[in-house]
């Protein structure tokens, strides 16, 4: 990487790991993003602060950067209200997605706003190749950037699936390469590179992070989120918060056991019907070569009858999933993305509809099964949000969560 990226000592007050520290700045802060924008007034009816308090507050958001002031509002009586709405160049995250056949780095601003993003296929992953990748990517999405806006790069989030080395016979690597994981510190690497705050999570939670901060989950209070990625996983969101766990495995929901496809009085875990490594199997059994399911990400229209197969089998285990995890938590939706088409998406999540409206549900309350709505990037979005969150949000894991 070349010369000028930036260190820990080198960000401001606002955009480093110990900036914003002041409880009331990240509230305002938060109910900024939730609403777009709020002028002062609104702010101070929302925080229950009082009107100088607020002024003050966003003085000094404007002196960081993080602000802006909008042109005033208008046609009411009296001084017309001037919004206050977040910078996009206020701050900027990097998220690094680690995948069984592909990574993505993606540069972030601070309303979400993608200002860069890298992409890059491989039969299995290394982590040789994943520090290159973070090297050479970290250059080509900021090549544009000043020394003041690198100097705002906040963090780097990487979302990785856990233990990504006992997943041998699903990665179809070799067994010496797998193990390299085991002892790689892919934070420690990271740091070295970038020499700035580093946070690792798992891939499907940080999916989940990113419905709930920028697609559907705003709208619900209490959901399940299913992500179809190369392993089926997930998160839980309780009270408008992702809810992580005691040992922050919560919404492990590929582990979730559901019927064996075929075998009568049998069960497996999701992972096993609602993954695309499942998808990748049938297709070479059918002659078909899998590697274009990444090569094409977003044309699967030729894989016909073993795609049809597999959103069947998918819809079944999702929708067994979604009643048990909806019997346990009282969910009022249940969210299903993943790293494939649209069109796919689509058709899965009207499949699983059926299957749930086909499987009895009685002492359920009713709950909606909804679309997500990022798609391939809510790992990488979610694992470039995290440094965002740790700096700017309440509490990381409030996740911008109103209080009002």
């Amino acid at each position: 990487m070349e010369g000028g990226r930036p260190s820990a000592a080198d960000l401001t007050r606002g955009t480093n790991q110990s900036g914003v520290r002041l409880y009331n700045e990240r509230l305002a802060l938060s109910l900024i993003r939730r609403h777009g924008s709020l002028p002062k007034a609104e702010i101070a009816r929302l925080t229950g602060l009082s009107a100088q308090t607020v002024s003050m507050i966003i003085k000094q958001l404007e002196a960081d950067g993080l602000v802006l002031k909008e042109k005033p509002t208008r046609g009411r009586i009296g001084q017309p209200p001037v919004p206050i709405s977040l910078n996009p160049d206020g701050a900027y995250s990097l998220g690094l997605k680690i995948g069984r056949r592909s990574a993505d780095l993606m540069l972030l601003d601070l309303v979400g706003g993608v200002r860069g993003t890298t992409h890059r296929t491989f039969r299995y992953p290394t982590p040789e190749q994943t520090i290159r990748l973070f090297e050479e990517g970290f250059d080509a999405v900021t090549r544009d950037f000043e020394p003041s806006q690198l100097s705002r790069i906040c963090g780097v989030g990487i979302a990785s699936p856990f233990e990504i080395w006992n997943w041998e016979g699903e990665i179809g690597a070799p067994h010496d390469v797998l193990q390299e994981w085991r002892s790689f510190d892919i934070e420690e690497e990271i740091a070295r590179t970038f020499r700035g705050p580093v946070h690792l999570c798992n891939d499907a939670t940080a999916a989940c992070a990113a419905e709930l901060t920028f697609g559907n989950g705003s709208r619900y209070r209490d959901y399940v989120y299913f992500f179809v990625g190369s392993f089926a996983g997930g998160g839980v969101v309780l009270n408008g918060s992702l809810f992580q766990g005691r040992t922050g495995n919560a919404g492990a929901l590929g582990s979730m056991a559901v019927p064996a496809a075929g075998v009568t009085n049998s069960a497996q875990q999701l992972i096993r019907s609602a993954s695309i490594y499942v998808l990748e199997k049938n297709l070479a059994a059918n002659g078909i070569n899998p590697m274009l399911l990444w090569e094409s990400p977003n044309d699967w229209a030729a894989f016909g009858q073993p795609l049809d197969d597999w959103i069947d089998e998918a819809a079944t285990g999702l929708a067994i999933s979604a009643l048990s995890a909806v019997a346990v938590l009282d969910c009022e939706a249940v969210i299903i993305d993943g790293a494939v088409p649209a069109a796919v998406r689509t058709r899965l999540v009207a499949a699983t509809r059926e299957k749930v409206d086909s499987l009895d549900r009685q002492g359920l309350s009713p709950f909606t099964v909804v679309e997500g709505t990022i798609g391939s990037d809510a790992r990488v979005m979610g694992g470039a949000s995290v440094p965002l969150l740790s700096n700017f949000a309440i509490d990381r894991d409030v996740l911008f969560k109103e209080n009002a």
